[in-house]
């Protein structure tokens, strides 16, 4: 055998160029990139060296042999030209693992086979005895990679991963990969700053990944010396003497900088689940005495630069997949921007992100950034030097102690407790100017009306696709999901200049602000849940108190839009039966019941919907004679034969519940239910019908049977007239007979 041999070291994609300069500082000659990987030669030492100092690889391959492959019986013999015996005991184990396609092999699992079967042929052919397969824990696992008609038989001196340092036994919901969190420390300057004495903090710090590895590398911890099975353990070819003395010296070096004085390593974390964790993640790590974690949000995290301490904060912000993420990410990163120009003056910082486009919105100026994957997901890490030059701000702030509406209350606000306002962009300026002109115009109507809850601003300007309603002290946007003919980056750009005028012109807490996509929904998607939150909040209209829900649902329980009809059905349900059909959560029938209707009858499919209704009813005081039916409605109106004098009906555009037989269009359906509703409407009773499909077109032949007028006008607040189209509204009765 050589006392030089091939090694090829993997690492995850976009790391080559730094894995391969950690290569050469471990002895590796001749190292060329490839992908995924490096290649280069070295002797037995620096195979093992590669092993326990590599921070970023992820497998250690010493190569066995290079050989063309045409055919599965080429890739056969050619592995069978190796004298197996050297490498593997006939009663050991061995693991294959296959990587590529051709040459007649169409996948991994019969190249796996084939090369299994000619190690296991040649040694029972030489010794009478085979090994044995094990996936988990073999004696030998071997790797094979067939890339353009050439194989490259490999022996894995790693034996697992070697990002898996042994100390992350308990992690997060979305953890970095150790090898990963190494990289973006090395890519941010953290050696350097280290050699320094500098200190560093991760305000998101989850089960404390990037902390342990920056302690590792301040502390010149082989980032594997804890770990206790090797892939070269029982391979012929290992030299234990030279791997124990490499292990030793190992050892040597951890005490002597585990027995330094300890740098300022702190993290952060909001999330008290994750603290134990991350200690303990932290004391397996032999890092205890280095790092400390304590339990809270991002406003928490407290350098020292008055102190003249220095050093890198560095965070992996999540990403965001859940409904409401874009408003609270930005906010987020906007938060973070303004504690590190607050508190971070003079230290650098990185941030590890898979939305660079927020970190844009952080005030302050990226002077590098690197491209990573994390995974499948193309990432960036944004490197900032916290000094005042590279803040932003070329942005207009408002005058200190000025005026603003909010709710429709003119609320001052004195210089002495001003934050820092949101930088804002030129779109977003324009943005926040359009809100503060409505809510001018708006909150005097508001107050007038007692109105708390309103749509401010409904897509005024086509390329902010927005509808923002005020909830009292809340805000609610729904994001229209923009065609396919709008660039998707440049709506993302305007959703975030939007998002970050919101606060600033209605002088909000960001954290009040929700945000939900808006499309056409299909089925039963417009009950889907989107939240768990289950945090409801009372609102005040006509006299009567509703709930509403926010973050859970894509609608909050109340359709401002039918306010005018609710208030009409209050004024006009005295003394009368009242049906409500398709009755969402019952605003309209508490509102009837309000007014005096002598009972109530409302109607829908949704139990949700309905336990909602029920509290509704019951927070104002209404409940034995309101009678809330679970059923599909057309088969509950054939059913029925009760009578009543006032008649409401807001259907869905579309339905497809599982509990129904069938689907509901209102469009193709309306005349049938109208007919069925309208059997049932006692004489001289009166029927009001709406709808939100803006391309709806009543049936003509209901005018020749019944009594109609659209109202739809009439039915519109000056929050929604801007809109006329939002939706369509009749009133039905009965033909008087001659």
């Amino acid at each position: 055998m050589s006392d030089r041999y091939e090694l090829v070291l993997t690492c995850p994609k976009s790391l080559e160029g730094l894995l391969a300069e950690e290569a050469v500082g471990l002895g590796l000659a001749e190292v060329r990139e490839q992908v995924a990987g490096v290649r280069g030669l070295g002797d037995l030492e620096t195979a093992y060296r590669l092993c326990l100092w590599s921070r970023l690889a992820n497998r250690v391959l010493l190569v066995l042999g290079r050989f063309p492959v045409g055919s599965p019986d080429e890739l056969y013999q050619g592995v069978q030209t190796l004298d197996w015996q050297d490498h593997l005991l006939p009663s050991g184990s061995l693991a294959v693992e296959f990587n590529g396609h051709g040459s007649g092999i169409d996948n991994s699992h019969f190249g796996a086979l084939k090369v299994k079967d000619a190690i296991v042929d040649q040694l029972r052919r030489h010794s009478g005895q085979r090994p044995s397969v094990d996936k988990l824990n073999p004696d030998l696992r071997i790797h094979l990679r067939l890339e353009r008609g050439e194989a490259v038989l490999s022996l894995d001196l790693s034996g697992y991963s070697l990002h898996q340092r042994g100390y992350r036994l308990q992690q997060g919901v979305a953890p970095l990969k150790e090898n990963l969190a190494a990289a973006i420390l090395i890519r941010a300057g953290w050696p350097r700053i280290a050699a320094a004495g500098g200190a560093l903090v991760d305000p998101m710090c989850g089960v404390g990944t990037f902390l342990v590895e920056a302690g590792m590398m301040a502390a010149d911890l082989a980032p594997n010396l804890r770990r206790e099975r090797w892939g070269f353990g029982n391979w012929l070819g290992h030299v234990p003497a030279l791997w124990k003395k490499l292990h030793a010296e190992a050892e040597e070096r951890a005490a002597a900088g585990l027995a330094r004085p300890p740098l300022w390593i702190r993290g952060y974390e909001a999330d008290p689940r994750l603290i134990q964790p991350a200690r303990n993640n932290i004391e397996r790590a032999g890092l205890d005495g280095w790092i400390r974690v304590y339990q809270g949000e991002l406003a928490t995290f407290e350098p020292h630069p008055d102190r003249g301490q220095t050093g890198l904060v560095v965070c992996n912000p999540p990403y965001g997949e859940r409904l409401g993420d874009p408003a609270s990410l930005l906010y987020l990163y906007q938060h973070l921007g303004e504690r590190l120009r607050s508190r971070c003056e003079g230290w650098e910082a990185a941030v590890f992100t898979g939305a660079p486009e927020l970190g844009r919105r952080m005030g302050i100026r990226s002077h590098k950034q690197y491209a990573f994957w994390n995974g499948a997901l193309p990432c960036k890490l944004l490197l900032f030097r916290v000094v005042p030059e590279q803040f932003v701000t070329d942005r207009s702030e408002p005058a200190p102690g000025d005026a603003r509406m909010i709710g429709g209350q003119l609320v001052e606000r004195p210089p002495a407790v001003r934050s820092a306002p949101a930088r804002l962009s030129e779109g977003g300026r324009m943005f926040a100017n359009r809100l503060q002109k409505n809510i001018r115009s708006l909150g005097k109507w508001a107050r007038r009306e007692g109105i708390e809850c309103y749509r401010l601003y409904d897509a005024d300007m086509p390329e902010y696709a927005l509808a923002v309603d005020l909830y009292r002290d809340w805000v609610h946007v729904q994001e229209y999901a923009p065609p396919r003919s709008v660039d998707p980056e440049k709506a993302q750009v305007r959703l975030l200049d939007a998002l970050a005028a919101i606060p600033q012109a209605l002088d909000i807490d960001p954290a009040r602000v929700v945000i939900k996509r808006r499309e056409r929904q299909a089925g039963s998607r417009q009950y889907e849940r989107q939240d768990q939150q289950g945090r409801f909040m009372e609102v005040g209209e006509g006299g009567v108190k509703l709930l509403v829900n926010l973050t859970d649902y894509l609608d909050t329980g109340l359709f401002l839009d039918h306010r005018p009809l609710r208030l009409r059905i209050q004024r006009e349900a005295a003394g009368k039966r009242f049906l409500n059909l398709f009755c969402y959560t019952a605003t309209a029938t508490v509102h009837a019941a309000k007014g005096g209707a002598r009972s109530t009858t409302s109607v829908d499919l949704s139990k949700t919907y309905l336990d909602w209704a029920r509290r509704n009813l019951a927070l104002n005081g209404f409940s034995e004679k309101h009678r809330l039916e679970q059923a599909d409605v057309m088969d509950w109106l054939a059913a029925d034969r009760g009578e009543y004098e006032l008649i409401f009906i807001d259907p869905p555009t579309f339905s497809n519940s599982k509990r129904m037989e069938g689907v509901f269009d209102v469009q193709r359906d309306h005349a049938r239910l109208l007919d069925l509703a309208l059997a049932r409407l006692a004489r001289g009773g009166v029927l009001y019908f709406s709808n939100n499909f803006r391309k709806f077109q009543l049936d003509p032949l209901l005018a020749q049977r019944y009594a109609l007028e659209e109202i739809s006008a009439q039915t519109l607040d000056p929050d929604f007239v801007r809109n006329p189209k939002i939706h369509r509204a009749w009133r039905l009765q009965a033909k008087q007979r001659d």
